[in-house]
């Protein structure tokens, strides 16, 4: 397999991810259940946003087509993008939403943690970037873990409501395919093995002080690897790239 197709695929994969949860994110502003909170949250995903931005311009020039971050942001469809499926679910109540920020900022910061030592030095500094703020991103989601888990009955049932509805998409994070394989083996990529390991290890640990249960579910939600997606991701799309398709080229 050509080292830079999967390549390209793989920052296409990092890059959506970031992008469509940096984007979730962004619809609490103006929302959030205190101010702190709406700020917080607001900059966490302007966070989210900007790994995207990175990662999506290096994968254009891997690429060599001569697209850049904004038209790979902005102008593919919905078959075309490659980000996990638990990013593009909606935010529900905040309780939902932290559970979803909770399950892949665990992910986010073992992944990266490992990515720091990638052998291609543009991905690794990356890497190096983002693991710093991911450090935040997971200090603040395993807070409200904290505070909503073992907070009054119905924070708890909510969390753990919006826990079970996510749990079904948190396998598909560690899936292998021949572009890792080809990756990995140059040093590359991330073993996801590794990271589930750690990403268990911690999730049953907070989990623990959360008084939060693991759902029994054995049901595996994916396809975001071959551009299959939910319905929701057509819808925030549509949003997310009006004013660029409305006005092709402007300039601000």
């Amino acid at each position: 397999m050509n080292i830079q197709n999967a390549k390209f695929e793989y920052l296409l994969r990092l890059g959506d991810s970031s992008l469509i949860i940096g984007h979730r994110l962004s619809e609490w502003c103006g929302h959030g259940p205190i101010l702190e909170e709406d700020i917080a949250l607001i900059n966490v995903a302007l966070d989210f946003v900007g790994n995207a931005t990175e990662l999506l311009r290096y994968a254009g020039q891997v690429e060599g087509k001569e697209r850049d971050e904004d038209d790979l942001a902005f102008l593919r469809d919905e078959r075309e993008y490659r980000n996990l499926l638990i990013t593009e679910q909606p935010n529900g109540d905040y309780a939902s939403t932290i559970a979803r920020q909770f399950l892949f900022d665990v992910y986010m910061y073992f992944l990266y943690e490992e990515l720091k030592s990638s052998k291609d030095e543009t991905l690794a500094a990356i890497a190096t970037k983002t693991h710093k703020e991911v450090t935040y991103h997971l200090r603040h989601t395993t807070e409200w873990m904290y505070r909503l888990g073992d907070g009054t009955t119905e924070s708890h049932v909510r969390l753990q409501n919006g826990v079970n509805d996510l749990w079904m998409f948190t396998s598909e994070m560690f899936d292998m395919d021949e572009f890792d394989e080809v990756l990995i083996k140059e040093g590359i990529a991330a073993d996801l093995n590794k990271v589930k390991t750690e990403w268990e290890k911690k999730v049953k640990e907070v989990f623990a002080e959360a008084t939060i249960q693991i759902p029994t579910t054995t049901f595996r939600q994916k396809g975001s690897r071959e551009g299959k997606h939910s319905e929701h991701l057509g819808f925030l799309l549509a949003e997310m790239q009006y004013v660029h398709r409305t006005h092709p080229g402007a300039k601000w």
